[in-house]
């Protein structure tokens, strides 16, 4: 009796041999970048909450312990540039504003509201066309904080 050292598939045809390892390689590229690109870019807008919101917290407790109008433009300034630093924020727009209304701000007893805006930039989007300011994310940040009812300009 003679063994046979080869045995023959008659489901697979020896054309198609290999290829599930290359479909595998293949829809897995396929559905690897995408998820990349999507941590990555949800990364970057975290970063820039982040920092937006570390901005509106800071700027508002400077703003809250000045000692007079300047002083406390001066310390939203630099707290600002401070934290547009640390975090790589473009583009910020900050407003502030005193409850109640009408006298300047800060005073003694009034509450102060912090609005830092910016966009983030998502990674890999070239400046063709415009397609990188459509492909921003606007990032919004709002601070309140309470002056001291002893608070006086010195």
């Amino acid at each position: 009796m003679r063994r046979a050292d080869h045995t023959v598939d008659v489901d697979d045809p020896a054309g198609e041999r290999g290829s599930a390892a290359l479909e595998f390689i293949l829809l897995g590229l396929l559905l690897l970048v995408p998820i990349v690109y999507l941590i990555v870019a949800l990364g970057v807008i975290q970063g820039q909450s982040l920092g937006a919101e570390a901005a509106a917290r800071h700027i508002a407790r400077a703003v809250s312990t000045a000692a007079d109008d300047a002083d406390a433009r001066y310390r939203a300034t630099a707290v600002l540039a401070a934290v547009s630093d640390e975090y790589d924020l473009d583009d910020v727009d900050l407003s502030i504003g005193c409850t109640p209304a009408g006298a300047s701000c800060p005073r003694a007893g009034a509450t102060i509201r912090i609005t830092v805006r910016t966009t983030v930039a998502l990674p890999l989007v070239p400046p063709v066309l415009g397609l990188d300011e459509l492909a921003s994310i606007p990032v919004e940040s709002t601070a309140v904080q309470k002056v001291s009812r002893f608070w006086s300009e010195r």
